[in-house]
């Protein structure tokens, strides 16, 4: 797959997790979901900012992708207050409204504007490069939230694997499945 097919998919599967949040009959099952919102979001978002939008800047060049970027600040910090919420919390189910709508309008932004851009002027062979180095980056990616971490290279690239290191104690720590 190439990035942006890549990146597609990775926004039906978070679509899903919505959906089977919704329907999750106990605050178990709800909390279980969005542990798996937290780490794939987290995930997603890193790749985003260290690999897609750096190669869409330079492609685009116009400075767009900052616009894109910036959506991603109000996601991450809904996605730290779910990770510092625990099972049965009230306020869950609230920011999980905001979260699927905050994300509903970056995917929608992304597929339909950055995206077919993106496609029209990249080489298709560079974008099969940047989905595989997506793919095997979801390996070393950070699986929590990071709001305040910087969102551009360098210091972003040196960020990441320190965050992620990071993430990945703390989930053995906490006894959470490991991805």
């Amino acid at each position: 797959m190439d990035a942006t097919e890549l990146l597609r998919h990775d926004h039906r599967v978070v679509e899903q997790l919505f959906r089977d949040y919704r329907a999750a009959e106990s605050d178990a099952q709800r909390r279980g979901v969005v542990e798996i919102l937290i780490r794939e979001l987290s995930k997603h978002a890193a790749l985003e900012e260290v690999l897609f939008y750096p190669f869409a800047a330079k492609v685009l060049a116009d400075g767009q992708v900052d616009r894109h970027l910036s959506g991603h600040r109000p996601i991450k910090e809904l996605l730290l207050e779910l990770d510092r919420s625990r099972t049965g919390d009230h306020a869950q189910d609230e920011l999980m409204e905001r979260l699927a709508s905050a994300v509903a309008r970056h995917v929608r932004d992304d597929e339909n504007e950055l995206m077919p851009q993106l496609c029209a002027r990249a080489d298709e062979q560079a974008l099969r490069e940047l989905g595989q180095e997506i793919d095997h980056g979801k390996q070393r990616a950070p699986t929590r939230p990071h709001p305040h971490a910087p969102d551009k290279p360098p210091a972003l690239t040196l960020a990441v694997p320190v965050a992620a290191i990071y993430d990945r104690l703390r989930d053995r720590m906490q006894g959470r499945p490991r991805t």
